[in-house]
């Protein structure tokens, strides 16, 4: 009998006393697969203690950073398991140069995260956030009188980007009865034609929709791909969602946008800079609702997100390859395949 497969957990799905924060289960699940053992680092930092890391087969990690220092000199990492989608917190390059794989988990954000867009929609259009406010301040008939919503039956709903999370977003908008439009330069007509999406350019998506979504990955294409420019394209009586990756966005134009009325208002769910700062403009703002990098981060999220890193980790002790890997160019590197069979070995 080999020794059992040794998995290391960041520290930031644990509280200050070291209990996990996930809903459920949580890392415990874990502990129904006999042939593993699992332990949290000793502390956290936003870039992860390369020591930390060592002593381990395959990690699962969700805020922190991995670069190339993290990942330098480790022999017996396998892969990195991140709990989220993105990976721009990942340096991908590095992971491929030291041999290891790293994987994500698109199921466990497609529905939470689709869910949370609507809410904001839906927070915006009657303009939720207004009437609390009022009403807590003794103000009745301001509440009724001055801010009336804005039905969603017949509005056009566009979105940038329909992959993932947007195509689940525009399946959840059908029963509103709203037009859908999309710009998606990855991704065919005929694979949205389920949820009634009508492919066009992202200007028309700018300039048509009354609700843009923004669902794209960071990268240095996406960076600021939402600039002063865009947000003039948009109607003054539109609103715009963004809860894929802050810099997507700029934020001092988004500002702008909403300080002068270019745009009616806006739901933001990542900043420029996280944590945001306290003293963060756009904090001042009524026709803005702010949620701090979180709006997926529900029951159903922790609990599939647990239930598809178990079922990668397991793959890797088999020696398959599980699905999503980020870096799918490593698996037939010399280098990797030799680790993983050195491990195969080690745990059989």
């Amino acid at each position: 009998m080999g020794r059992k497969a040794r998995i290391g957990i960041t520290r930031d799905l644990f509280d200050e006393n070291g209990v996990s924060i996930s809903p459920g289960p949580g890392p415990k699940r874990l502990d129904d697969v006999p042939e593993l053992e699992w332990e949290m680092f000793p502390g956290y930092a936003p870039e992860v203690n390369p020591e930390y890391a060592r002593g381990f087969d395959m990690v699962i990690t969700f805020a922190p950073s991995w670069t190339k220092k993290t990942l330098a000199d480790n022999d017996q990492l396998l892969s990195l398991h991140r709990g989220g989608v993105g990976y721009d917190m990942v340096d991908v390059p590095a992971c491929t140069d030291n041999d290891v794989a790293l994987f994500i988990c698109p199921a466990a954000v497609r529905r939470p995260v689709a869910t949370g867009i609507m809410a904001f929609i839906l927070a915006l259009s009657t303009r939720l956030r207004i009437k609390d406010k009022i009403i807590r301040a003794d103000k009745w008939e301001e509440g009724r009188e001055k801010y009336p919503g804005q039905g969603l039956t017949g509005r056009t709903l566009g979105s940038i980007g329909v992959g993932n999370i947007g195509h689940d977003m525009f399946r959840l908008a059908r029963p509103f009865g709203m037009k859908h439009i999309g710009y998606d330069p990855f991704i065919s007509q005929e694979a949205v034609k389920d949820i009634g999406v009508e492919l066009v350019s992202m200007d028309e998506v700018l300039s048509q929709s009354d609700y843009v979504n923004v669902s794209c990955p960071l990268s240095e294409k996406t960076r600021h791909l939402i600039g002063e420019k865009e947000l003039r394209k948009m109607k003054k009586t539109a609103f715009l969602i963004n809860t894929s990756r802050g810099p997507v966005i700029d934020e001092a134009a988004l500002l702008k946008a909403l300080e002068g009325g270019w745009i009616a208002g806006a739901g933001i769910d990542v900043f420029e800079q996280e944590p945001t700062p306290a003293d963060n403009p756009l904090f001042k703002l009524e026709n803005v609702i702010l949620t701090p990098h979180s709006i997926a981060l529900t029951d159903e999220f922790y609990v599939t997100m647990w239930k598809v890193i178990i079922d990668q980790i397991e793959k890797m002790m088999r020696g398959e390859k599980p699905e999503t890997l980020v870096n799918p160019e490593v698996w037939d590197r010399p280098v990797f395949q030799a680790k993983l069979k050195k491990f195969r070995e080690a745990i059989s």
